[in-house]
């Protein structure tokens, strides 16, 4: 989650079961997250005790009409779906009845495959049509997503003035239907439901990272060891985010990959912004690396180019890029600008990116240093967060009893997947949903 945040505490290891407040104390946003994080991990923990892997009643999946040049389609039933404790609603809202109607505002039809909410399906990819041979599988996938006033501008209050910062950001429960291919259809739903888990084991991203702080010249050179003379040297207290974004090159931040600015419009390689940053901090200059993204390249995982810019222009809000954008901005898609602080090198990839070399430490500022193991299998979005502190003049980061770093997953993004039916033929289904507590 690309939140403004100070570092992230909770971890389900710790058996921590609340968070209490003392008098007199400084409170930080982490304090109050972490008991968020403690209250969800517990209902989500005791819901996949309760129903198991997935079940509910919502979710179904059954044939819908279409014309004779429209694609293939299916309706996905209303209702609730639990995945790993994770609740997914498919219930559609009910439009809002214009003043003065005195009509009856029509019950809402289910979602379809191509206009469910979160896919952003494109009729003329063909990567996004549903298979024409039968029988696949058609799976459901489930993650949480932070939304900040950049996607959601309802989240700012007009009321603190006419600048409308933002405050506190939400997270929200997002899902897809898709399709499968490739896998065997043959067999009892116990047995498909155990090809489709092994099918996901395949895609999952295995890559792991460690974090730690330089050592000086002369030092150890077991790559475990840290050195009592390594510092982070940085002057600032900073929350590291390191996200790949394909599978052999990464990006970095010091700010978690918070710092956006929202698109008014694009002409070539000129971006318009809405605004630029409150201060020098937070606003872009020459050579700042940044990609361009929007609702749907995120919801679809699709990686965007790392690009630098190249002229700032204050007065009309412009900066020059060192590419054309691929994309032409949809305002009811948020497109945003987001820069990160890795510096331009000779060897940098996607035009801008860090190579993602593995098996041996690599440097990012002040001293900090991150080693991607080499045995992993690493994916768009993958990313690992890294408190850097100037007091203790380290990064707090998980170390075995002889101060080692250790390797760890990525810290998201986390998704969910369950299978939903086998389409066997037009109109022919076999449902592989679970009831509760199945």
């Amino acid at each position: 989650m690309r939140g403004d945040f100070t570092r992230d505490t909770f971890d389900p290891a710790d058996h921590y079961s609340a968070v209490l407040l003392q008098q007199g104390r400084v409170l930080l946003d982490a304090d109050f997250n972490e008991q968020t994080a403690i209250g969800l991990h517990l209902l989500r923990t005791l819901a996949a005790d309760l129903i198991g892997p997935h079940g509910g009643p919502g979710f179904a999946i059954g044939a819908a009409a279409t014309g004779d040049d429209e694609p293939p389609d299916l309706t996905i039933g209303g209702g609730r779906y639990y995945v790993d404790g994770v609740a997914a609603d498919a219930t559609r809202p009910v439009p809002l009845a214009a003043v003065g109607d005195s009509g009856a505002v029509p019950e809402p039809g289910p979602w379809t495959y191509w206009s469910q909410p979160w896919a952003y399906l494109d009729p003329d990819n063909d990567d996004d049509a549903l298979p024409e041979a039968v029988p696949y599988l058609v799976y459901l996938t489930v993650w949480d997503e932070l939304v900040t006033a950049a996607q959601d501008p309802r989240l700012r209050e007009t009321a603190l003035g006419a600048t409308m910062p933002d405050t506190a950001a939400r997270s929200r429960v997002v899902w897809q239907v898709r399709a499968a291919t490739g896998i065997n259809l043959d067999g009892t739903a116990e047995e498909l439901t155990g090809r489709f888990d092994e099918w996901v084991r395949g895609r999952r991203s295995t890559g792991r990272l460690a974090a730690r702080v330089d050592r000086p010249a002369g030092s150890d050179e077991d790559p475990c060891v840290i050195s009592p003379e390594s510092r982070y040297r940085g002057q600032e207290n900073q929350l590291y985010r390191v996200e790949v974004v394909a599978a052999d090159a990464f990006v970095w931040s010091r700010d978690n990959g918070s710092v956006v600015f929202e698109v008014d419009a694009i002409d070539g390689r000129w971006v318009t912004l809405a605004a630029l940053g409150r201060d020098d901090k937070l606003d872009l200059h020459v050579g700042d690396a940044v990609t361009l993204t929007d609702d749907a390249s995120g919801f679809r995982g699709v990686a965007s180019a790392v690009l630098r810019v190249e002229d700032v222009d204050v007065p009309d809000r412009r900066v020059l890029l060192s590419a054309d954008v691929a994309f032409r901005p949809d305002a009811s898609r948020h497109p945003v600008l987001r820069r990160w602080d890795h510096p331009a090198s000779d060897d940098a990839t996607d035009g801008g990116a860090v190579p993602l070399a593995t098996g041996r430490w690599l440097g990012l500022e002040d001293g900090v240093q991150v080693w991607f193991a080499p045995d992993g299998r690493y994916q768009a979005g993958d990313h690992w967060l890294i408190p850097a502190r100037t007091l203790t003049g380290a990064v707090e980061w998980p170390a075995d009893d002889a101060g080692r770093p250790l390797l760890r997953p990525p810290h998201g993004v986390h998704r969910h997947y369950a299978p939903l039916a086998v389409v066997r033929g037009a109109g022919e289904f076999q449902d592989l949903r679970r009831g509760l507590g199945a």
